[in-house]
């Protein structure tokens, strides 16, 4: 898989990128991640990307020139576009799983007070936001999509287990984890887990992920509704 980034800070994504997952599936050939700078694809002696938005306000708006020539020049045929913004729609685990199926993704990263909108309707296939607040540019949000869409990339992962067996990959957070010892400062592991039996250990995790996403995500409260309403027509159907 092929990820471009345009971006005005590049020298951020050196160091987070460059360690665990994102690294390995780096040098093993799954992923070939570039960074580009938007100043590169300027043509005035002071490098400009910005200027004032028509009509007025605060701050300063990415100008469509540079923007343009960089897709124009970096996307591949089959790119996806991608403008990371604060009004774009939630990133989530099933736009992940979306994206890492891709051949091509340009990131772009938004900064100032955003883009001039003919980059959104001309360029821009999906806007993307990590969450409901505001950060200096879109290079950290960047970042996590990269690093969520990349340990979904066959072979990043040491387990294939891994990236199907936890948090929102069935809609619900991940259930409660232990490890050695079985006791500690008199704290136990669930007797259950050490039962040996498959079925109900599995009929525990299960319990406790709904426990846990109840109580720690009740926005998420449609996936328990839907889970219910499949074993409900599962067991109907048997």
């Amino acid at each position: 898989m092929k990820i471009d980034v345009l971006t005005l800070f590049p020298a951020m994504f050196a160091g987070p990128l460059d360690e665990s997952i994102v690294k390995r599936a780096r040098e093993a050939g799954l992923l070939d991640l570039r960074i580009h700078d938007l100043r590169d694809y300027t043509h005035d002696r002071h490098r400009t990307v910005d200027d004032r938005p028509f009509g007025g306000g605060p701050g300063m708006l990415l100008k469509p020139e540079p923007i343009f020539e960089a897709v124009e020049a970096i996307a591949g045929e089959d790119a996806k576009v991608i403008l990371t913004t604060p009004g774009g729609k939630p990133f989530k685990q099933a736009v992940a799983r979306e994206w890492a199926d891709c051949e091509n993704l340009l990131i772009i990263c938004g900064s100032y007070e955003g883009v001039d909108e003919r980059v959104r309707e001309a360029l821009v296939d999906e806007e993307i936001s990590i969450g409901d607040y505001v950060l200096t540019n879109g290079a950290l949000p960047a970042m996590v999509m990269i690093d969520a869409v990349t340990r979904l990339l066959p072979g990043a992962l040491g387990d294939e287990d891994s990236a199907a067996d936890e948090s929102f990959s069935d809609g619900l957070l991940e259930y409660p984890q232990y490890t050695r010892p079985a006791e500690f400062r008199g704290m136990k592991v669930p007797d259950v887990l050490l039962s040996g039996h498959h079925g109900a250990i599995e009929a525990w995790r299960r319990e406790q992920a709904e426990i846990r996403t109840r109580k720690t995500r009740p926005d998420l409260k449609e996936n328990l509704n839907l889970e219910i309403e499949n074993d409900d027509s599962a067991k109907a159907g048997s």
